[in-house]
């Protein structure tokens, strides 16, 4: 059974994918990560729903502690939505991880995590979920928990720093989910939360457990859809296993997180492309060894707007001693906020397409890359979201799928707090 230990103390014992899921965060402060990553299916049959895929790709995580039946039965709850691969241009296709019920590839992770808590956390157990987000997150984690019994999600977000409609969606959300309006950016949401996480006490008496990506429980099941992809683009050109370029929209770094996962136990990946905004952390880390956290910057990308991502400390673990190979695994590019409008505009005009921004910057360090034949672009957000931007960018209105409208003529006012953990 794979053991999941901190960061900051890998010498020490581990626990399992449940307890580490529950806690969220280690007691240490540290995250969590899997003491070795496993191998996928030598063989993985191309084709089926996307719910097989993520069967046979967590099963190698997940059989020996919770059992064959109950992931098939947690994949096959979670991962009910179409996950299609279309071209967009000669050597370059998009993934599309916006069609779950937020519109958004944060669904993923949060749906499943949901499902598992439930599955296997003791009956009558009080479940506070504590979750920061800086547009995407909160409303798929609201959403994922919707109904179920002594659970209440709580989630911090910057005031004036996300979207007109992401704000609508994480003001609309169920009854056991709870907007809070913070004065700050998203580094000071992502700080209150882990001081909650730091404090015993708090954690006892609310049953605390996270939904960010800080959580295994959320990042581990984000790796399907890395498998799924090399697979479809297998199928759209005929190179199955030949290796591919994956670009990767990044912030808080677990959605690379999840795909080095993927790399690392066999997904036929050759190197990754971490697409920033003008929130250049980790790429400044790629070219000088050092990571320099410091305050966001605001831009149309507003999802990643991260000045300290999280996940650098399990890239970091990852790494650890192997230096060269990261540089050789992952490239990293910051697109700045004009050429962010410009790409949007760009690929409207030559294909009538519409990008949210996030998956913009990607694509504009994908036309960075053209020397490579093969790349694959994860599309996270409906563009519809980011209406606004996309407007000023092309002129064209964005027809709003019925989650998004539904979730502008719901919206309910939030609670508005200082960035002060009291």
């Amino acid at each position: 059974m794979i053991r999941y230990r901190s960061t900051r103390a890998p010498q020490d014992h581990g626990v399992g994918f449940a307890e580490a899921m529950f806690r969220g965060q280690a007691p240490d402060g540290g995250l969590y990560m899997p003491d070795a990553v496993p191998r996928l299916p030598a063989k993985r049959p191309v084709g089926g729903s996307f719910a097989d895929v993520a069967r046979r790709a967590l099963g190698v995580w997940l059989d020996d502690e919770l059992g064959a039946e109950v992931t098939a039965e947690l994949c096959c709850d979670a991962f009910d939505f179409p996950v299609p691969v279309v071209p967009l241009d000669d050597g370059t296709w998009v993934l599309e991880l916006f069609h779950g019920p937020t519109a958004a590839f944060k669904d993923f992770g949060a749906r499943f995590l949901a499902r598992a808590l439930a599955r296997v956390r003791p009956r009558g157990q009080r479940l506070t979920v504590l979750v920061a987000t800086s547009g995407d997150t909160g409303s798929a984690v609201a959403q994922a928990f919707d109904g179920l019994a002594d659970a209440h999600v709580v989630v911090l977000y910057p005031a004036d720093k996300v979207s007109p409609l992401q704000e609508a969606q994480l003001t609309s959300g169920p009854a056991n989910a709870h907007a809070v309006r913070v004065a700050g950016d998203f580094d000071d949401c992502q700080r209150l939360v882990k001081k909650a996480f730091a404090d015993a006490d708090l954690n006892r008496a609310l049953g605390l457990t996270s939904a960010n990506s800080i959580n295994v429980g959320r990042l581990v099941p984000q790796l399907t859809y890395y498998v799924h992809g090399a697979d479809l683009l297998a199928l759209e050109d005929g190179a199955r296993d030949h290796p591919m370029h994956v670009v990767v929209p990044s912030g808080n770094l677990g959605n690379l997180m999840a795909g080095l996962f993927a790399r690392e136990g066999g997904a036929p990946i050759e190197r990754f492309v971490a697409a920033a905004n003008r929130n250049d952390v980790f790429p400044e880390f790629l070219a000088t060894g050092v990571l320099r956290a410091r305050a966001s910057v605001t831009t149309p990308s507003n999802a990643m707007d991260v000045g300290n991502p999280s996940n650098a400390a399990r890239i970091q673990a990852l790494y650890a001693g192997r230096e060269d190979a990261l540089r050789r695994d992952i490239v990293g590019e910051s697109v700045d906020d004009e050429t962010t409008y410009d790409t949007i505009r760009d690929v409207y005009a030559e294909s009538g397409r519409l990008l949210c921004p996030h998956t913009a910057v990607g694509v504009a360090a994908r036309r960075r890359h053209r020397d490579v034949r093969r790349t694959l672009v994860l599309a996270t957000a409906h563009p519809g979201k980011f209406a606004e931007v996309v407007r000023e960018a092309t002129g064209a209105d964005v027809p709003l799928p019925e989650s998004l409208q539904r979730a502008l003529e719901t919206r309910r006012d939030p609670t508005d707090l200082p960035a002060e953990i009291d």
